[in-house]
């Protein structure tokens, strides 16, 4: 007996949704390009262009982690179905969370490197690596992103 293996999409036919524009694509000349498969379904970009249709070029795959703690917008949490979803930008981008707690501590953290962010803006020449508060959420970042 034999299965039928799925196959990627063509580089043409490989497309994202944004929230103003809909159905964008990656723009020929764009690296990204000619990859088929992206480990995570999220993209940032810095340039958007329509001609035939929508594309963007200067596109770089971004894990959820990331996206949580240094997107733009409020983090929000909240019960859903039995499952705890972490939002971002008024619940455009949503994320089912393993648990209660983990969920609480992504919130948690995202409000401390904000707190953080912050404090060094107001203090320029703080050393975030040599604080022990900086140090030990930059810490906690860094192993996340990592292990995840």
């Amino acid at each position: 007996s034999t299965g039928a293996v799925k196959m990627q999409p063509k580089a043409e036919e490989l497309k994202f949704v944004t929230k103003n524009d809909g159905y964008v694509h990656i723009h020929p000349s764009s690296v990204n390009y000619q990859t088929r498969h992206f480990e995570s379904p999220y993209l940032v970009y810095h340039e958007k262009i329509k001609t035939s249709r929508v594309f963007i070029r200067d596109c770089s795959m971004v894990s959820v982690y990331p996206l949580v703690l240094l997107g733009g917008g409020q983090v929000h949490m909240q019960l859903l179905k039995g499952d705890f979803v972490i939002s971002l930008d008024d619940g455009w981008i949503r994320f089912v969370a393993a648990s209660h707690q983990v969920a609480e501590l992504i919130k948690e953290l995202r409000c401390e490197l904000d707190q953080l962010l912050q404090d060094k803006i107001k203090n320029p020449s703080m050393d975030l690596c040599m604080c022990p508060r900086g140090s030990r959420i930059i810490g906690m970042i860094v192993k996340l992103v990592t292990t995840q």
